[in-house]
């Protein structure tokens, strides 16, 4: 299991490799690109934070709900913070079996649920304003401020 943030651009070769193995037989790879139309409006490029420590937390709890429904997978999981430009990689997630069906149904799990409960956030940059987005705990809302390491614990 490899669970990482990092602040450098991500590349894909290296978390594939990272769940490359003799008895895998798929390996299903996830990238998260920043877009550049987001709702309508352009977006120039994105900003990530994160509550660090208990982002990693959060993946590594992802990680192991994956391997108690799925024994056989093997993941990486890495999400980029800083700033990202258009078509940057945001989050890249690879994860190898030794079928296919639990390769897909596993990378997919992921993904969602880092969108569900990792505390990273992005600040959208477009041609007319910024914002805060988060969408962790399932509300799918706009902020007006980045959520503070208190807000989480609550």
């Amino acid at each position: 299991m490899t669970c990482e943030i990092t602040r450098d651009p991500i590349n894909i070769n290296d978390v594939f490799q990272k769940v490359v193995r003799r008895e895998a037989g798929a390996v299903t790879m996830f990238a998260g690109t920043v877009r550049e139309l987001t709702h309508g409006r352009k977006t120039l490029f994105l900003e990530y934070e994160a509550y660090e420590s208990m982002a990693l937390k959060q993946m590594e709890q992802i990680v192991n709900e994956m391997k108690d429904r799925w024994p056989v997978v093997e993941v990486a999981m890495i999400h980029r913070i800083g700033r990202l430009e258009i078509s940057d990689i945001a989050i890249a997630i690879a994860v190898s079996s030794p079928h296919r069906p639990e390769a897909y149904e596993a990378n997919r799990h992921a993904i969602e649920r880092v969108k569900e409960l990792v505390p990273i956030w992005k600040k959208e940059h477009w041609e007319d304003g910024e914002e805060w987005v988060g969408n962790q705990q399932g509300t799918k809302e706009y902020v007006t401020r980045k959520p503070e390491e208190g807000d989480l614990l609550e």
